[in-house]
């Protein structure tokens, strides 16, 4: 396990005092379900069917998240940012791009979630960043990540750590429901 940082966010802006990014381990698999499923249910409320929202469950996601995390899934890594009383407030995931099931030699930002309770404080930002320059430093020239195409509050985001959309779109269903994605992209120095 490596040791807690505080990284710089895009932009080279400091994170808040406090703001630590560490590996996930076993033991936080319970509290990144948490912030996975209240953050799901925050940010997609009106964009996924209601019921479905609702009916996520924090114990099936936490049991899922110790199967992934035990299996190591090769060059997938999960971080978690610490406010100052190191209680875990958010939570990425980014490895090898995957272009259908193929994986490529660039990197993909799978998820990036912060408790709903937390948003704004900068532990997204220093997830982002910390992901952004671990994918760097091991050689990927891109990052993509895929976000909702009507989730106007995540675009914003991405933008601002300097991501673009580059014109890939695809969908996913939903409970029925069509949920239309966008792609974004952005270039990585080393």
């Amino acid at each position: 396990m490596s040791e807690p940082t505080s990284v710089p966010a895009p932009g080279g802006a400091r994170p808040p005092h406090g703001v630590r990014i560490r590996e996930m381990t076993p033991a936080d698999c319970g509290r990144v379900a948490e912030i996975r499923t209240r953050g799901w249910q925050h940010a997609y409320r009106g964009m996924m069917p209601q019921a479905y929202l609702d009916g996520l469950s924090v114990a099936q996601d936490a049991e899922r998240r110790r199967a992934l995390l035990a299996r190591g899934e090769d060059g997938v890594r999960n971080l978690v940012a610490e406010d100052a009383a190191g209680e875990v407030v958010g939570w990425a995931c980014f490895g090898p791009h995957r272009d259908g099931r193929v994986r490529t030699r660039d990197a993909e930002l799978y998820a990036v979630y912060v408790h709903p309770d937390r948003l704004g404080r900068g532990a997204g930002r220093a997830l982002v960043a910390e992901s952004v320059a671990r994918c760097a430093a091991t050689g990927h020239g891109r990052m993509f990540l895929w976000v909702l195409r009507d989730n106007d509050r995540a675009r914003r985001f991405y933008a601002r750590a300097g991501f673009r959309p580059d014109g890939a779109e695809e969908s996913s269903e939903v409970d029925g429901v069509a949920v239309p994605e966008v792609r974004y992209a952005r270039p990585l120095s080393r």
